[in-house]
């Protein structure tokens, strides 16, 4: 009924008429419901029948229900005598139709057809009764304003149960989420007996094929508030962490790449190398020490790199103290060198070693003219002696050197 505060045309209706009203009404409200669902089951065939603990059907009882409360506020707007119970338990009845519907994975247009449909047929029967009785025209104007005032106040506590469904059954797929994750990610420390059977199992919770080939991902957030990336359904993310981390399912197929990159504009951070399923966790230890260096200003840290890209800085500068290591025995003859000369020599040695050219070719990777290259390659000899034509010592020498260029320490080639 109306809720402003305007005076109810029932309320010049007398009150004996109003209550031969409401008790006709009340008299027709199982029959009437009855009606109402065949002709919303033959309008909508596919809508399910849910038995409550009474062995009625739960949309016949919300039915006789809904029509009962909407007589009893008329009587009471009326000011009529009449009992008012049963109109509290329609909020709840209505939200378990909206949560229905959420559980049922359809949506809420269906519901309010069938609504409208209801009021419909409910104000065709209410009006006959109404002529019946020589209702007063004002009167039965207002029935079918409120009548679609009522539509809606059951429409929203259908919406309020439909949410709270949906709600629900987004925190559970998202908790399903995490311990697959968790499952893929954690290197089976404590493997369960069929890791094969437990992944697919898990994924199945949420509807998530196991592809061939994933990639994991490790994000940095662009702010503390950033709003998750529009990845994709299909690609696991949680962003409960620090720092988001992401699978993204056969990320090489079916123009992966370009749907990535757009949905993570913004974001900074590393994909590792694609591997299989079991071996997740590889693939996220690629992305962290990727992600590691990007913070300390080894690796641009302006977008999401793909660690295939990157090969070289990770192989050369995650290792860092076995590189070190290496460093200090394979470059000790520096160490006779001041600093500014033992970098040209450095540089000159790496260029040399990279070009396997002579004086021209290395003067013009280095911007010198070649009588310097002469003299520096004559010091490095001095320096090294015939260690520099033994293969393995100039495997060792280039990949210390790569790796000081990679850290800054040395000029680009």
């Amino acid at each position: 009924m109306p809720t402003t505060t305007t005076r109810s045309a029932w309320c010049d209706v007398p009150r004996p008429q109003v209550r031969q009203f409401s008790a006709l009404s009340l008299e027709e409200a199982p029959r009437l419901a009855e009606d109402i669902l065949r002709e919303i089951r033959r309008e909508f065939p596919q809508l399910p029948l849910v038995i409550d603990a009474s062995g009625e059907p739960m949309a016949l009882v919300g039915i006789r229900r809904a029509i009962e409360g909407f007589v009893r506020h008329l009587a009471t707007v009326s000011g009529a005598d009449g009992d008012t119970q049963g109109a509290d338990q329609l909020p709840s009845m209505f939200q378990e139709f909206g949560r229905g519907q959420s559980l049922h994975g359809q949506s809420l247009d269906a519901l309010q057809a069938m609504y409208r449909l209801g009021v419909k047929l409910a104000w065709r029967r209410l009006a006959d009764i109404g002529q019946r009785l020589r209702i007063p025209p004002p009167a039965m104007y207002e029935l079918a304003e409120s009548g679609y005032e009522y539509l809606d106040s059951l429409v929203d506590q259908s919406v309020r149960g439909y949410a709270e469904a949906a709600a629900r059954q987004a925190g559970e797929r998202l908790r399903q989420q995490r311990k697959l994750m968790d499952l893929l990610l954690d290197g089976h420390a404590v493997a369960p007996p069929d890791p094969v059977k437990a992944l697919t199992e898990r994924a199945a919770r949420i509807g998530w094929p196991v592809p061939d080939q994933v990639a994991v991902g490790v994000l940095l957030r662009p702010a503390r508030d950033a709003v998750a990336p529009a990845v994709g359904p299909d690609v696991l993310l949680d962003m409960e962490t620090e720092r988001p981390r992401l699978v993204v399912p056969d990320p090489d197929t079916g123009g992966r790449p370009d749907l990535l990159r757009r949905a993570l504009t913004g974001w900074s951070g590393a994909i590792g190398p694609p591997v299989a399923p079991a071996d997740a966790a590889k693939s996220l230890r690629w992305a962290e020490s990727a992600v590691a260096l990007m913070e300390r200003g080894l690796l641009p840290a302006t977008e999401v790199l793909r660690c295939t890209e990157h090969t070289q800085a990770l192989v050369l500068l995650q290792p860092e103290e076995l590189v070190d290591d290496l460093a200090r025995r394979a470059l000790a003859p520096l160490t006779h060198c001041g600093p500014a000369h033992a970098r040209r020599l450095a540089e000159t040695l790496l260029a040399w070693l990279e070009t396997r050219g002579g004086a021209p070719e290395v003067a013009t990777r280095l911007g010198v003219h070649p009588q310097t290259v002469r003299y520096r390659l004559r010091q490095i000899r001095e320096l090294w002696g015939d260690e520099v034509d033994d293969p393995d010592r100039r495997f060792e020498l280039e990949l210390v050197l790569r790796a000081r260029r990679l850290r800054g320490e040395l000029g680009p080639p």
